[in-house]
This record gives structure tokens, C-alpha cells and sequence, in this order.
């Protein structure tokens, strides 16, 4: 869902008629922000206000945020990947 809601909201704002083939970093820049910015808020917010679950000792933490790396690397690796075959696919 936040997924979706990151791509329909980049698209919204920054994709153009030609996208993917035009366009196709903004959208991905912005996709990146809102997934991100989401991840760091959310995580933040029930980990920290809510308490309402931690992360196992095992998951490794960004020092400066306090949040997980694997759901920041998921924001990162899944929208380019997903992206990388949009743009072959509309080819």
C-alpha cells in the first residue's frame, strides 16, 4: 500500500506523459523520498512513541536514525529494481 501510494503520489507530482522514457529519475527521486521519509517516521513512531514492537538484536540499526537498515535498504533496492523494468518493459 505505501508502495503504491509512493508511486501513484511521484507520478501525480512528476511524471509526464512520455514516462518512463521521460521523466523516469524525478519519479524515482521522489519515490525514494516518500518511501524513506515514510519508513524512518513510521519505524520511529512505533518503536520509539508507541513501544509498540523493537527490532531483534540481530537487525542492524542506522546510528544517526535508529532505524533498521533492512527496511531502508528495502525503499532503495525494490522501487529502482521495479523501476529498471518498467522502463524495459515499455520499450
Amino acid at each position: 500500500m505505501i508502495a503504491t501510494l509512493a508511486i501513484v503520489t511521484a507520478l501525480l507530482l512528476v511524471g509526464t506523459s512520455e514516462w518512463p522514457q521521460i521523466g523516469m529519475v524525478q519519479v524515482i527521486i521522489l519515490i525514494l523520498v516518500i518511501g524513506i521519509g515514510y519508513t524512518i517516521y513510521s519505524e520511529w513512531l512505533n518503536t520509539v512513541v508507541r513501544q509498540s514492537w523493537t527490532y531483534a538484536p540481530a537487525m542492524p540499526l542506522m546510528p544517526w536514525l535508529g532505524t533498521g537498515l533492512a527496511p531502508l535498504l528495502q525503499w532503495i533496492v525494490v522501487p529502482l529494481l521495479a523501476m529498471k523494468i518498467a522502463r524495459q518493459n515499455s520499450h
